[in-house]
């Protein structure tokens, strides 16, 4: 259990990395301003000087900073953490998630409340990334209509995935938490591995009061071949790491194999199923060759 001291104010950054979304973000930045309890710092890292629209961030009224860090996800997550200073909680987002206006009100509270609590994460209202995506007046009535529990219930999660959860930073720290850099771009699985590294911190919920949209853009996303490299050779690598329960690599290995099979004989215009199906079977045979590599995906197009 960690403390805070009762003299110090909750401070609250959010961290936001960055590639391709430039109208995108300014949206959730816009709506980042509206919270019913702004963070204290949002602390963005983008892969390049235009991926961010610097005139409307700097007009916010919440301070917002420029990181720098290397392309991926991970990298660019760690970089952000490299800057929280003193930070309480970090609130990591994808760059198209949108938060209901109590959202860090709620994440606040919760960390206060409850010192046990390493992380939290939020109740997706609706998740676009299995469609074309979603536009922000359509998010913005999808959060007008949801109807969030009087009373929120926190149940116990195995993982945080860093696009909708808080994490308390004395929990990062004291497990000496990093986001793999070993997983490249997209970094498929990173959660679960960073996740695992300081699941002895406290404990690990979900929350049906924070509530969220992903809207599932797919502009910046990485290719179907890599992808799909990726969605076998990362949970291999994480369960080697030991991150990772082998069950649950299983699933998501065969899960994925069956969903771009079927996929690939009935296509979706909004998912490169051929492609990552292809990059399932490459990966599949670099495993059997001794090859397999999440870093791999670096080499291919």
């Amino acid at each position: 259990m960690i403390d805070t001291p009762a003299n110090k104010p909750f401070t609250i950054v959010v961290g936001i990395p960055t590639l391709g979304r430039r109208e995108v973000l300014r949206e959730t930045l816009s709506q980042l301003e509206k919270q019913e309890r702004r963070p204290d710092r949002i602390l963005i890292c983008p892969v390049r000087g235009d991926d961010v629209d610097w005139e409307h961030a700097g007009a916010l009224a919440i301070p917002v900073e420029r990181i720098e860090g290397p392309q991926g996800s991970c990298a660019q997550r760690n970089a952000i953490l490299d800057a929280v200073g003193d930070a309480d909680a970090i609130l990591f987002l994808d760059d198209d998630y949108v938060l209901a206006d109590g959202f860090i009100a709620e994440v606040e509270r919760l960390f206060l409340q409850y010192p046990d609590i390493a992380a939290v994460t939020a109740h997706t209202v609706v998740d676009g990334v299995r469609g074309p995506g979603i536009d922000m007046p359509e998010v913005l009535a999808i959060l007008a209509k949801d109807q969030p529990p009087e009373m929120g219930h926190l149940s116990p999660v195995d993982v945080a995935p860093s696009g909708d959860s808080a994490f308390r930073i004395a929990a990062i720290r004291q497990a000496g938490a990093r986001f793999d850099e070993n997983l490249p771009l997209y970094a498929w699985c990173e959660d679960v591995d960073f996740s695992g590294q300081f699941r002895g911190q406290g404990r690990i919920v979900l929350s049906t009061a924070l509530r969220g949209v992903h809207r599932g853009v797919k502009r910046g996303r990485t290719s179907g071949l890599r992808f799909g490299y990726s969605q076998i050779a990362n949970p291999i690598y994480v369960v080697r790491k030991g991150t990772m329960r082998r069950s649950r690599a299983v699933r998501f290995v065969v899960g994925n194999l069956a969903a771009n099979l079927l996929g690939s004989l009935w296509p979706q215009g909004f998912i490169d199923r051929r492609g990552r199906l292809k990059g399932n079977l490459l990966a599949l045979w670099d495993l059997v060759r001794g090859r397999l590599a999440p870093q791999r995906i670096l080499t291919l197009g």
